[in-house]
């Protein structure tokens, strides 16, 4: 019997911070959520982290605004503040996408 090797599968974990459930803070969600499907298919975790119910996280990934969006995995790890509304942004921010 043979064995194929495969490769493993690149995944992006992700780390969003918010403040409740405030509108930016679930357009952010909304946003992020729409351009893993159309971008990381089957290849992303993400991980909501509600300040106002966990305020000590913010200081392991020194978070100073929200909504923020850190992609803890592949390395280096990277931020990007805001609502996530601005696509071209996220995808260059998560190095999906390469400035021209």
């Amino acid at each position: 019997m043979e064995t194929k090797l495969t490769e493993p599968k690149e995944v992006y974990v992700l780390r969003l911070y918010v403040a409740g459930q405030t509108p930016k803070c679930m357009m952010a969600f909304v946003n992020l959520k729409k351009i893993c499907e159309e971008h990381l298919a089957g290849k992303y975790q993400i991980e909501v982290i509600d300040l106002l119910e966990n305020p000590m996280l913010a200081s392991g990934d020194r978070i100073l605004a929200i909504p923020t969006l850190v992609r803890k995995l592949p390395e280096p790890v990277r931020k990007i503040i805001g609502d996530l509304s601005n696509t071209e942004r996220v995808l260059i921010g998560l190095d999906l996408k390469r400035i021209k």
